[in-house]
């Protein structure tokens, strides 16, 4: 029974705690809302800015994602670094996790001719497998096939905003369209990727890279892009892609070719005929090179070929554009500092004003810690109070900066940080003011009166 009373007790002194807190607050409604004013915008300004940061993340990482999963770009840098077509023919049985792989050929700026309208455009040539390559699937119509690559046929496959600005918006397969003084036969369109998405896809048209060679006039290869099943098969298509091509562009002094013709330097994981031009050397007064020692473009700050993985590239950009959030959430977290101080201040000068009130309360048999609760109920109120208004205020932030084409989002993370770090500033800020209250000798107070 006298725990029972105990308990009772106890809640009794915490409700009219409670309810002394809340008349504290409402008391000077003025003072009350500066303080809840600081806190709101130092909670809007984090969720914000961290949704700001988070949106940005998410748009660049979908960017990359778009070029398609677990993709491998080997691309030549130099003049003197070329693929055989054969090369990327041969890459899925060669290398170890690679599933697909097509020659890539860029045309800029291409004439092309649509009835009576004429207009300038990108076009980008590969093989049949560039929908399994990149993910990018045909909505009407069909992709090319190999007997079309190997015949050159004069074939298109349109990306999505071509397509739709043709025959308002109805599918314009079988039709022809005129590129490069050439008819060529509409058999399909691409899939829509989206705004900045796919490397621009949707605004270009693909042909066979066979076809696309001939428009370009040129027989050389300088990209190739590879498909593997997983992240892991990818990873490992990587090592060896690596072994591969370093070695036959010369990677390291210690490496040197075969003095025998037509011997190969020794490869691990196999390899592939790759014609490289040998460039001219750069003459050495003080040292003449050595008989057979391969020039090293790679000591002459060059990277004459690049072999990139797609799903590193999204890492990177998730992890550099997190780090990105996390600076700005933490720059706008110093406001929330900035209004906890506020409310330190502003319970200071309620200490001081209501120091009769103090000394009635402690004559009438208020313990310390009665006094305690109450003005951090007052901080913990006002922290409350600012966090609800800072979440409506930073979403409509928000609102407004996605409604002019910013990549925002509100992010529950920056909700969490932003409400943790209201609260605890406001309660940390609020014990010294507490105490102060708490410690108030009832005399002292009554005399202030």
């Amino acid at each position: 029974m006298q725990a029972r009373g105990n308990i009772s007790n106890l809640f009794v002194r915490l409700k009219f705690s409670a309810m002394m807190a809340l008349d504290g607050i409402t008391s000077n409604l003025l003072r009350t809302f500066l303080t809840v004013l600081g806190i709101s915008i130092g909670v809007a300004a984090v969720i914000s800015l961290m949704g700001i940061g988070e949106g940005a993340r998410r748009s660049i990482v979908a960017q990359f994602e778009s070029l398609g999963e677990n993709v491998i770009v080997i691309k030549s840098n130099a003049d003197n670094v070329k693929f055989e077509i054969e090369e990327a023919e041969i890459l899925p049985e060669r290398v170890t996790g690679i599933e697909y792989a097509t020659p890539v050929i860029y045309t800029e700026d291409t004439p092309v001719r649509w009835r009576r309208d004429e207009s300038e455009m990108n076009i980008v040539g590969v093989n049949e497998s560039y929908p399994q390559i990149k993910d990018h699937p045909v909505i009407s119509g069909n992709f090319f096939s190999s007997l079309h690559v190997k015949q050159r046929s004069p074939v298109v496959v349109l990306g999505y905003n071509v397509a739709k600005s043709l025959l308002n918006g109805r599918s314009p397969v079988g039709y022809t369209m005129k590129i490069d003084g050439i008819n060529y036969r509409i058999i399909g369109v691409l899939g829509e990727k989206g705004e900045g998405k796919g490397d621009g896809i949707d605004d270009k048209i693909v042909i066979p890279y066979t076809s696309a060679m001939k428009i370009a006039k040129t027989k050389d290869i300088l990209e190739i892009w590879a498909k593997s099943n997983s992240a892991e098969d990818a990873e490992l298509a990587m090592v060896q892609l690596g072994r591969i091509y370093k070695r036959k562009v010369g990677l390291g002094s210690n490496i040197k070719p075969s003095t025998e013709e037509g011997e190969q330097p020794p490869g691990e994981g196999g390899g592939m005929d790759m014609p490289i031009e040998e460039p001219m050397p750069e003459p050495v007064p003080e040292e003449p090179e050595e008989p057979g020692e391969k020039e090293n473009v790679f000591e002459k700050g060059e990277e004459p070929l690049t072999i990139t993985s797609l799903n590193n590239l999204v890492k990177e950009a998730d992890q550099a554009n997190r780090i990105m959030t996390v600076l700005l959430g933490g720059i706008a977290a110093v406001s929330l500092l900035v209004g906890g101080i506020g409310i330190m201040n502003i319970m200071l000068v309620a200490v001081t004003e209501r120091t009769s009130e103090i000394g009635v309360r402690r004559a009438l048999g208020a313990k310390k810690e009665d006094l305690l609760i109450q003005f951090l109920l007052e901080a913990v109120y006002v922290s409350i109070i600012g966090c609800v208004a800072g979440i409506v205020l930073g979403a409509w932030a928000i609102s407004i900066v996605a409604k002019y084409g910013l990549s925002a989002v509100v992010s529950l993370d920056s909700i969490r940080i932003a409400v943790f770090v209201a609260l605890t500033s406001g309660l940390l800020f609020g014990v010294y003011p507490a105490i102060n209250a708490s410690n108030l000798p009832p005399v002292e107070a009554l005399k202030r009166q």
